[in-house]
């Protein structure tokens, strides 16, 4: 069973960038079909799919934050890692990894947000909080 952690600050200030690590265990980044997703959730809103690393190493984002978001991996850790730059207190929110077997549902947008359900993904990280403030 794949198994997933976040890991990384959970304070960061205004216009820095905000950067989160996920480990996996128990099953591989580059299986054929998989894909390794980044999804938050702000306080008191529902859950904002961020975007994802396919299993050949390219990636898609959300439109809406494509412009300050990067994901990538290590191979050799079985890690995969987001990168939100230029972070203001709107950023602040539990932060998830996820995986699924094949393009997430997530990723479709409806009327121009991309939401995201617990059951678009087979397996989630624990989330990490993260607060964007000075």
């Amino acid at each position: 069973q794949v198994q997933l952690q976040e890991s990384g600050p959970g304070l960061v200030k205004p216009s820095q960038t905000l950067a989160l690590t996920c480990t996996v265990s128990g099953g591989s980044l580059t299986t054929d079909y998989y894909y390794w997703s980044w999804v938050r959730q702000p306080p008191g809103k529902g859950m904002e799919w961020i975007g994802y690393l396919r299993y050949t190493g390219s990636t898609t984002y959300s439109s809406s934050l494509e412009s300050r978001t990067s994901i990538s991996r290590d191979t050799s850790k079985n890690q995969f890692s987001l990168q939100l730059s230029s972070v203001t207190p709107e950023d602040t929110a539990v932060y998830y990894c996820a995986k699924s077997f094949g393009v997430p549902l997530a990723s479709v947008p409806e009327n121009g947000t991309y939401v995201a359900r617990h059951e678009d993904f087979d397996s989630w990280g624990q989330g990490i909080q993260v607060t964007v403030s000075s």
